[in-house]
Protein backbone atom coordinates (compact mmCIF):
# COMPACT_ATOMS: atom_id res chain seq x y z
CA UNK A 1 0.00 0.00 0.00
CA UNK A 2 1.51 3.29 -1.06
CA UNK A 3 1.45 5.87 1.68
CA UNK A 4 3.08 8.71 -0.18
CA UNK A 5 3.96 9.12 -3.84
CA UNK A 6 6.65 11.47 -5.04
CA UNK A 7 6.53 12.52 -8.66
CA UNK A 8 9.46 14.39 -10.15
CA UNK A 9 8.76 16.22 -13.36
CA UNK A 10 11.81 17.18 -15.32
CA UNK A 11 12.24 18.51 -18.78
CA UNK A 12 9.93 21.00 -20.43
CA UNK A 13 11.00 23.89 -22.59
CA UNK A 14 14.22 24.41 -20.59
CA UNK A 15 15.49 20.97 -21.59
CA UNK A 16 15.30 21.56 -25.35
CA UNK A 17 18.47 23.66 -25.65
CA UNK A 18 20.36 20.87 -23.88
CA UNK A 19 18.89 18.27 -26.23
CA UNK A 20 19.82 20.32 -29.26
CA UNK A 21 23.40 20.80 -28.09
CA UNK A 22 23.82 17.11 -27.30
CA UNK A 23 22.54 16.15 -30.74
CA UNK A 24 25.04 18.37 -32.52
CA UNK A 25 27.83 15.81 -32.06
CA UNK A 26 28.03 13.42 -35.02
CA UNK A 27 30.07 10.85 -33.07
CA UNK A 28 28.43 9.33 -29.95
CA UNK A 29 30.25 10.16 -26.72
CA UNK A 30 31.53 7.11 -24.82
CA UNK A 31 30.48 6.32 -21.25
CA UNK A 32 31.59 3.38 -19.12
CA UNK A 33 29.43 1.78 -16.42
CA UNK A 34 30.84 -0.61 -13.80
CA UNK A 35 28.42 -2.34 -11.43
CA UNK A 36 29.22 -4.69 -8.55
CA UNK A 37 25.92 -6.54 -8.97
CA UNK A 38 24.48 -8.93 -11.56
CA UNK A 39 23.19 -7.68 -14.90
CA UNK A 40 19.98 -9.71 -14.63
CA UNK A 41 18.99 -8.46 -11.17
CA UNK A 42 15.62 -6.66 -11.60
CA UNK A 43 16.78 -3.84 -9.34
CA UNK A 44 19.95 -3.37 -11.35
CA UNK A 45 17.84 -3.03 -14.47
CA UNK A 46 15.51 -0.50 -12.81
CA UNK A 47 18.38 1.62 -11.51
CA UNK A 48 20.19 1.71 -14.84
CA UNK A 49 16.91 2.59 -16.54
CA UNK A 50 16.81 5.56 -14.15
CA UNK A 51 20.33 6.57 -15.21
CA UNK A 52 19.44 6.34 -18.90
CA UNK A 53 16.24 8.30 -18.29
CA UNK A 54 18.17 11.05 -16.52
CA UNK A 55 20.65 11.21 -19.40
CA UNK A 56 17.88 11.25 -22.02
CA UNK A 57 16.25 14.22 -20.32
CA UNK A 58 19.52 16.07 -20.84
CA UNK A 59 19.74 15.06 -24.49
CA UNK A 60 22.07 12.07 -24.17
CA UNK A 61 20.35 9.16 -25.92
CA UNK A 62 21.95 5.71 -25.80
CA UNK A 63 22.64 4.48 -29.32
CA UNK A 64 22.42 8.01 -30.70
CA UNK A 65 24.34 10.73 -28.87
CA UNK A 66 26.09 8.37 -26.43
CA UNK A 67 27.48 4.84 -26.44
CA UNK A 68 27.53 3.02 -23.07
CA UNK A 69 29.85 0.12 -22.24
CA UNK A 70 28.51 -1.94 -19.32
CA UNK A 71 30.41 -4.31 -17.04
CA UNK A 72 28.83 -6.33 -14.20
CA UNK A 73 30.79 -8.14 -11.47
CA UNK A 74 27.87 -10.19 -10.11
CA UNK A 75 28.99 -9.57 -6.48
CA UNK A 76 32.37 -11.22 -7.23
CA UNK A 77 34.88 -8.90 -5.57
CA UNK A 78 37.76 -10.57 -7.42
CA UNK A 79 36.32 -9.27 -10.69
CA UNK A 80 36.28 -5.58 -9.77
CA UNK A 81 39.90 -4.91 -10.70
CA UNK A 82 39.72 -7.05 -13.85
CA UNK A 83 36.61 -5.29 -15.11
CA UNK A 84 37.99 -1.86 -14.18
CA UNK A 85 41.04 -2.50 -16.37
CA UNK A 86 38.84 -3.80 -19.17
CA UNK A 87 36.54 -0.80 -19.08
CA UNK A 88 39.36 1.76 -18.95
CA UNK A 89 40.99 0.11 -21.97
CA UNK A 90 37.92 1.16 -23.98
CA UNK A 91 38.82 4.83 -23.33
CA UNK A 92 35.47 6.17 -22.09
CA UNK A 93 35.17 9.92 -21.53
CA UNK A 94 33.52 9.36 -18.16
CA UNK A 95 32.83 6.29 -15.99
CA UNK A 96 29.78 5.71 -13.83
CA UNK A 97 30.80 3.71 -10.74
CA UNK A 98 28.48 1.84 -8.37
CA UNK A 99 29.62 1.10 -4.79
CA UNK A 100 32.70 1.75 -2.69
CA UNK A 101 34.81 -1.28 -3.74
CA UNK A 102 34.08 -0.69 -7.43
CA UNK A 103 35.11 2.95 -7.11
CA UNK A 104 38.29 1.93 -5.28
CA UNK A 105 39.16 -0.47 -8.12
CA UNK A 106 38.59 2.22 -10.74
CA UNK A 107 40.57 4.87 -8.87
CA UNK A 108 43.49 2.46 -8.63
CA UNK A 109 43.51 2.12 -12.41
CA UNK A 110 43.04 5.76 -13.46
CA UNK A 111 43.53 9.24 -12.08
CA UNK A 112 42.70 10.84 -15.43
CA UNK A 113 39.30 9.60 -16.61
CA UNK A 114 36.45 11.34 -14.74
CA UNK A 115 34.48 9.00 -12.45
CA UNK A 116 30.95 9.65 -11.17
CA UNK A 117 30.14 7.45 -8.17
CA UNK A 118 26.95 6.40 -6.40
CA UNK A 119 26.33 4.08 -3.42
CA UNK A 120 29.51 5.30 -1.70
CA UNK A 121 29.06 6.09 1.99
CA UNK A 122 32.40 7.59 3.00
CA UNK A 123 34.17 9.04 -0.07
CA UNK A 124 36.50 11.19 2.01
CA UNK A 125 37.49 8.41 4.40
CA UNK A 126 37.90 6.04 1.46
CA UNK A 127 40.40 8.44 -0.12
CA UNK A 128 38.30 9.16 -3.21
CA UNK A 129 38.01 12.91 -2.66
CA UNK A 130 39.64 15.69 -0.64
CA UNK A 131 36.31 17.02 0.66
CA UNK A 132 32.63 16.99 -0.24
CA UNK A 133 32.71 20.63 -1.32
CA UNK A 134 35.98 20.38 -3.27
CA UNK A 135 36.62 16.81 -4.48
CA UNK A 136 39.96 17.83 -5.98
CA UNK A 137 40.62 14.86 -8.26
CA UNK A 138 38.92 12.88 -11.00
CA UNK A 139 36.02 11.65 -8.84
CA UNK A 140 32.72 13.15 -7.75
CA UNK A 141 29.18 11.92 -7.29
CA UNK A 142 26.40 11.37 -4.77
CA UNK A 143 27.13 10.23 -1.23
CA UNK A 144 25.09 7.27 -0.09
CA UNK A 145 24.49 7.91 3.61
CA UNK A 146 25.67 10.29 6.27
CA UNK A 147 26.94 8.88 9.61
CA UNK A 148 23.65 9.50 11.42
CA UNK A 149 21.89 6.83 9.36
CA UNK A 150 23.18 4.08 11.67
CA UNK A 151 21.36 5.67 14.61
CA UNK A 152 18.12 5.77 12.62
CA UNK A 153 18.38 2.06 11.77
CA UNK A 154 19.02 1.12 15.40
CA UNK A 155 16.17 3.32 16.64
CA UNK A 156 13.78 1.54 14.25
CA UNK A 157 14.86 -1.83 15.62
CA UNK A 158 14.37 -0.60 19.18
CA UNK A 159 10.89 0.68 18.35
CA UNK A 160 9.70 -2.65 17.01
CA UNK A 161 11.61 -4.70 19.63
CA UNK A 162 11.77 -2.64 22.85
CA UNK A 163 13.74 -5.36 24.70
CA UNK A 164 16.46 -5.38 22.05
CA UNK A 165 19.85 -5.78 23.73
CA UNK A 166 22.30 -6.69 20.97
CA UNK A 167 22.50 -6.17 17.23
CA UNK A 168 24.76 -7.96 14.78
CA UNK A 169 26.10 -5.73 12.01
CA UNK A 170 26.35 -7.95 8.94
CA UNK A 171 28.62 -6.87 6.10
CA UNK A 172 31.60 -7.99 4.08
CA UNK A 173 34.82 -6.64 5.63
CA UNK A 174 36.37 -6.42 2.15
CA UNK A 175 33.93 -3.62 1.41
CA UNK A 176 35.79 -0.48 2.45
CA UNK A 177 32.73 1.00 4.20
CA UNK A 178 32.51 -1.81 6.79
CA UNK A 179 34.50 0.00 9.49
CA UNK A 180 32.60 3.20 8.72
CA UNK A 181 29.22 1.64 9.52
CA UNK A 182 30.57 -0.35 12.47
CA UNK A 183 32.08 2.78 14.01
CA UNK A 184 28.93 4.85 13.58
CA UNK A 185 26.59 2.09 14.75
CA UNK A 186 28.70 1.55 17.87
CA UNK A 187 28.63 5.27 18.64
CA UNK A 188 24.84 5.41 18.30
CA UNK A 189 24.12 2.19 20.18
CA UNK A 190 25.10 3.22 23.71
CA UNK A 191 22.28 5.76 24.10
CA UNK A 192 19.79 3.05 23.08
CA UNK A 193 21.16 0.43 25.45
CA UNK A 194 22.27 -1.80 22.60
CA UNK A 195 25.48 -3.77 22.14
CA UNK A 196 26.81 -3.87 18.58
CA UNK A 197 28.27 -7.23 17.57
CA UNK A 198 30.73 -7.04 14.71
CA UNK A 199 29.76 -9.81 12.29
CA UNK A 200 32.01 -9.70 9.21
CA UNK A 201 30.80 -12.09 6.51
CA UNK A 202 32.23 -12.82 3.08
CA UNK A 203 30.67 -16.21 2.30
CA UNK A 204 27.43 -18.06 2.90
CA UNK A 205 28.87 -20.19 5.72
CA UNK A 206 29.90 -17.04 7.63
CA UNK A 207 26.45 -15.61 7.12
CA UNK A 208 24.66 -18.66 8.46
CA UNK A 209 27.04 -18.98 11.42
CA UNK A 210 26.75 -15.31 12.42
CA UNK A 211 22.96 -15.29 12.41
CA UNK A 212 22.57 -18.65 14.16
CA UNK A 213 25.08 -17.55 16.80
CA UNK A 214 23.10 -14.37 17.48
CA UNK A 215 19.88 -16.39 17.72
CA UNK A 216 21.30 -18.44 20.60
CA UNK A 217 21.21 -15.28 22.70
CA UNK A 218 18.08 -13.45 23.79
CA UNK A 219 16.83 -10.11 22.44
CA UNK A 220 19.02 -9.93 19.34
CA UNK A 221 18.50 -8.15 16.03
CA UNK A 222 20.18 -7.67 12.66
CA UNK A 223 21.51 -4.53 11.01
CA UNK A 224 22.37 -4.86 7.32
CA UNK A 225 24.08 -1.76 5.94
CA UNK A 226 24.23 -1.19 2.17
CA UNK A 227 26.83 -3.60 0.90
CA UNK A 228 27.30 -5.77 -2.19
CA UNK A 229 27.55 -9.18 -0.49
CA UNK A 230 24.42 -8.70 1.62
CA UNK A 231 22.49 -7.37 -1.36
CA UNK A 232 23.47 -10.37 -3.46
CA UNK A 233 22.43 -12.77 -0.67
CA UNK A 234 19.40 -10.88 0.59
CA UNK A 235 17.03 -13.82 0.16
CA UNK A 236 19.19 -15.96 2.46
CA UNK A 237 19.56 -13.19 5.06
CA UNK A 238 15.80 -12.65 5.15
CA UNK A 239 15.11 -16.38 5.30
CA UNK A 240 17.50 -16.81 8.24
CA UNK A 241 15.97 -13.84 10.05
CA UNK A 242 12.56 -15.49 9.63
CA UNK A 243 13.88 -18.90 10.73
CA UNK A 244 15.29 -17.50 13.97
CA UNK A 245 12.54 -14.87 14.43
CA UNK A 246 14.99 -11.97 14.52
CA UNK A 247 14.02 -8.35 13.82
CA UNK A 248 16.14 -6.90 11.03
CA UNK A 249 16.45 -3.54 9.31
CA UNK A 250 17.65 -3.20 5.72
CA UNK A 251 19.02 -0.34 3.61
CA UNK A 252 16.76 -0.70 0.55
CA UNK A 253 12.99 -0.76 0.17
CA UNK A 254 13.00 -3.73 -2.21
CA UNK A 255 14.38 -5.96 0.59
CA UNK A 256 10.92 -5.45 2.13
CA UNK A 257 8.59 -5.08 -0.82
CA UNK A 258 10.12 -7.73 -3.09
CA UNK A 259 11.94 -10.11 -0.77
CA UNK A 260 9.81 -10.16 2.39
CA UNK A 261 12.16 -8.39 4.82
CA UNK A 262 10.76 -6.75 7.93
CA UNK A 263 11.59 -3.07 7.43
CA UNK A 264 13.92 -0.68 5.67
CA UNK A 265 15.02 2.93 5.68
CA UNK A 266 17.13 4.32 2.91
CA UNK A 267 17.49 6.34 -0.23
CA UNK A 268 15.53 5.87 -3.45
CA UNK A 269 18.22 4.42 -5.70
CA UNK A 270 16.38 5.01 -8.95
CA UNK A 271 16.13 8.68 -8.01
CA UNK A 272 19.86 8.77 -7.17
CA UNK A 273 20.78 7.22 -10.53
CA UNK A 274 18.62 9.80 -12.31
CA UNK A 275 20.23 12.56 -10.24
CA UNK A 276 23.74 11.36 -11.13
CA UNK A 277 23.06 11.92 -14.83
CA UNK A 278 23.59 15.66 -14.27
CA UNK A 279 27.24 15.00 -13.35
CA UNK A 280 27.84 12.96 -16.50
CA UNK A 281 26.17 15.69 -18.55
CA UNK A 282 28.34 18.43 -17.09
CA UNK A 283 31.54 16.43 -17.51
CA UNK A 284 30.73 15.63 -21.15
CA UNK A 285 30.25 19.37 -21.67
CA UNK A 286 33.68 20.15 -20.26
CA UNK A 287 33.30 20.43 -16.47
CA UNK A 288 36.15 19.23 -14.25
CA UNK A 289 35.02 16.66 -11.62
CA UNK A 290 37.47 18.24 -9.17
CA UNK A 291 35.21 21.31 -9.14
CA UNK A 292 31.85 19.50 -8.84
CA UNK A 293 30.80 19.19 -5.16
CA UNK A 294 29.62 15.80 -3.96
CA UNK A 295 25.88 15.87 -3.34
CA UNK A 296 23.62 14.16 -0.82
CA UNK A 297 20.53 12.14 -1.79
CA UNK A 298 17.32 14.13 -1.92
CA UNK A 299 14.81 11.39 -1.16
CA UNK A 300 14.58 8.84 1.67
CA UNK A 301 11.89 6.21 2.16
CA UNK A 302 10.67 3.80 4.83
CA UNK A 303 9.02 0.46 4.11
CA UNK A 304 7.34 -1.96 6.52
CA UNK A 305 6.09 -5.50 6.01
CA UNK A 306 3.25 -6.20 8.42
CA UNK A 307 2.96 -9.80 7.24
CA UNK A 308 6.58 -10.42 8.18
CA UNK A 309 6.18 -8.61 11.51
CA UNK A 310 3.24 -10.86 12.39
CA UNK A 311 5.14 -14.00 11.38
CA UNK A 312 8.08 -12.92 13.57
CA UNK A 313 5.78 -12.14 16.50
CA UNK A 314 6.27 -8.36 16.55
CA UNK A 315 3.68 -5.61 16.72
CA UNK A 316 4.44 -2.54 14.64
CA UNK A 317 4.06 0.61 16.78
CA UNK A 318 2.11 3.56 15.44
CA UNK A 319 5.29 5.67 15.56
CA UNK A 320 6.79 3.49 12.82
CA UNK A 321 3.61 3.01 10.86
CA UNK A 322 2.89 6.70 10.47
CA UNK A 323 6.37 7.33 9.02
CA UNK A 324 6.18 4.58 6.41
CA UNK A 325 6.11 5.40 2.73
CA UNK A 326 5.05 1.87 1.85
CA UNK A 327 3.38 -0.81 3.97
CA UNK A 328 2.93 -4.44 2.94
CA UNK A 329 -0.21 -5.82 4.60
Amino acid sequence: MKRREFITIAGGAAAWPLVARAQQSATPRRIGVLMSVAADDPRTKAQLAGLRDGLARLGWIEGSTIHIDYRFAGANLDQFSVLAKELIALHPEVIFSQSTPVTAALQKETRAIPIVFVEVSDPTGSGFIASLAHPGGNLTGIIQYEPGIAGKWLAMLKEIAPNLARVALLANPKGTAYEYFLRNATAAASSLGIEIISSPVDNVADLEQSISSLARQHDGGLLCPPETFITAHRDLVIALAAKYRLPAVYPWRYFVTDNGGLMSYGIDLVDVYQQSASYIDRILRGANPADLPVQSPTRYETALNLKTAKALGFSVPASLLVRADEVIE
